[in-house]
């Protein structure tokens, strides 16, 4: 196996298998958006188990056009708020939920490096939203710039695991 499947296993496996088993404990099926994890938080739900039982969809959303076309975030959100921005992972996930018909929505959007910062949004900006019936959860991390783009994607994947978790409860 190599490093960077070891690095998943190592940081998320625990956490992983816990969302999924809150998930089927509770009924509830989870879709996701992800734009800088490029399907890191799907591959590593999928790495369970019987995740089958409560993931349908995971939209691997990188360019804008995608996050407009497939997931329903509003052109004039992009022009005038980014799509690093919590306005943007906010309708990613709830464009999310609404095409998968899944309980909960979760979207990553974010700076992952080394280039494309800049003094307002500095890599390591993650923007993350967590929809849930009527609760829409908002998260924005600054994860420090001088970590790898590995390092950052991976932090962005356990921080929604935990929003995913914040949002059920």
């Amino acid at each position: 196996m190599n490093t960077y499947i070891n690095n998943i296993h190592f940081l998320l496996d625990k956490a992983v298998q816990n969302v999924v088993q809150l998930l089927y404990k509770e009924n509830l099926t989870l879709a996701t958006a992800e734009s800088c994890t490029g399907g890191l938080l799907s591959g590593a739900i999928t790495e369970v188990s019987g995740s089958s039982r409560v993931f349908g969809l995971g939209v691997c959303a990188y360019a804008n056009e995608i996050k407009e076309r497939v997931l329903n975030v509003n052109p004039e959100t992009l022009r005038d708020y980014g799509a690093v921005s919590s306005q943007c992972a906010a309708e990613m996930s709830l464009g999310v939920r609404k095409i998968s018909g899944a309980d909960i929505g979760v979207s990553i959007t974010g700076i992952a490096g080394p280039s494309g910062g800049s003094p307002q949004k500095p890599v390591g900006t993650v923007f993350f939203a967590c929809s849930f019936k009527e609760k829409l959860n908002i998260l924005h991390l600054e994860i420090c710039a001088k970590k790898s783009r590995l390092d950052i994607r991976l932090e962005s994947v356990r921080q929604a695991l935990i929003l995913i978790t914040d949002t059920i409860s």
